[in-house]
């Protein structure tokens, strides 16, 4: 998949506050998970640690990095399968290698937990393993009094994972109060890696020219998203009042911006109408060359490209402070990448484009923080 990049070079490079912005970047992180004491396997589970741990990746990107089921192993010494990519509840499935670089994945992992390529048949003799749900950011006597029990018996569970809470809470520090298990929990966050010729392709896009990557999937505009919290403040931006708030701090009609739908839709007129260099998926990436990546129509990889611009763009916008958000942010954390720009309708006329950065990063929340030194 080839940029276009001619039609990039002749674009204006974005206004003088994404410029401004980007000396306010942090610096990148250094992990901390070498720095705490190894996560110890359960005292119970030490007789039955021969015992396997398999799991799916579902939703889409920023889901999948939340639902690598390693605490789990870890806490139970269970070996993990590496799973494949369910595109949709009863969709087809794709293998792993298909998006991620799987040699990448066994590499980081077998720091911490043993993993398989493979499904123990041998364990199930044909049947499906016991399904056990287990929330995201799982505590360890949640682990104790839900799934233990069952691992014992049956040597063999598929894991589940679900979120209490799609909001911005969910990117709190709180919960565990365990570094060792923030630590397992962030080296799983940050395990996958794009394969080579897709991360090339979100490369194109990033590294020709500065611009704003807008959050407007189109499964969030389809949907009747509440549009205010019970305090009345919003908690949904449509694409309008994005566009609106962004000329509000300063942003120029030739800042570039790129929306996070794969084809243009009407409901993107009133942005361009603002923003005349508004770009989707479509009218930025050639359909020649690495092109043929998207021309098979996978909806997967579409969404895994929105997703990894959103975490490498110079500065990113978010319509909802939902799981997207809290991934993309947490990425960005993790690079040094702090321009998060969150709208709000409130007027002041002496406010800039720093008075609205993410308070997951002005106040430091984001429970990735807890991972880092």
């Amino acid at each position: 998949m080839i940029l276009k990049l001619q039609q990039l070079q002749s674009l204006a490079k974005v206004s003088h506050i994404v410029e401004g912005l980007q000396k306010q970047n942090g610096e990148q992180l250094k992990p901390c998970w070498n720095n705490n004491p190894p996560l110890p396997i359960i005292e119970e589970a030490k007789q039955s640690s021969k015992g396997f741990i398999t799991f799916s990746l579902t939703n889409g990107p920023h889901y999948h990095i939340s639902q690598f089921a390693v605490v789990v192993a870890r806490y139970l010494g269970a070996t993990l399968v590496l799973p494949q990519i369910n595109t949709s509840k009863n969709g087809p499935t794709i293998n792993l290698g298909d998006i991620y670089d799987v040699e990448s994945i066994l590499k980081k992992l077998n720091e911490v937990v043993r993993v398989t390529r493979t499904q123990p048949t041998h364990l199930t003799k044909g049947n499906p393993p016991p399904v056990v749900k287990v929330p995201n950011r799982v505590t360890q006597d949640y682990i104790v009094k839900k799934v233990l029990p069952i691992y014992k018996s049956k040597r063999m569970l598929k894991i589940e994972s679900y979120f209490p809470s799609s909001s911005s809470v969910t990117t709190t520090i709180r919960g565990n109060k365990n570094n060792s298990m923030d630590s397992f929990a962030c080296h799983a966050m940050l395990t996958l890696k794009l394969r080579s010729e897709i991360q090339e392709v979100v490369d194109s896009v990033v590294q020709c020219s500065q611009f704003v990557a807008v959050d407007l999937r189109a499964e969030l505009l389809r949907k009747k998203c509440p549009k205010r919290d019970y305090a009345g403040k919003s908690v949904f931006y449509q694409a309008k009042e994005i566009a609106e708030f962004l000329k509000k701090i300063g942003f120029g009609e030739k800042t570039i911006v790129y929306v996070t739908q794969t084809k243009w839709s009407p409901n993107l007129d009133a942005f361009r109408h603002i923003f005349p260099k508004t770009w989707t998926q479509e009218s930025l990436i050639s359909k020649r060359g690495k092109g043929k990546l998207l021309d098979c129509k996978n909806a997967e990889l579409k969404k895994v490209i929105d997703f990894y611009v959103c975490s490498e763009s110079d500065i990113y916008v978010p319509s909802i402070l939902d799981l997207f958000y809290t991934n993309v942010a947490g990425m960005r954390i993790a690079s040094g990448k702090n321009q998060i720009l969150v709208p709000d309708k409130r007027e002041s006329p002496l406010a800039s484009a720093s008075d609205y950065m993410s308070p997951d990063i002005s106040h430091k929340s984001h429970f990735v923080y807890s991972c880092f030194c």
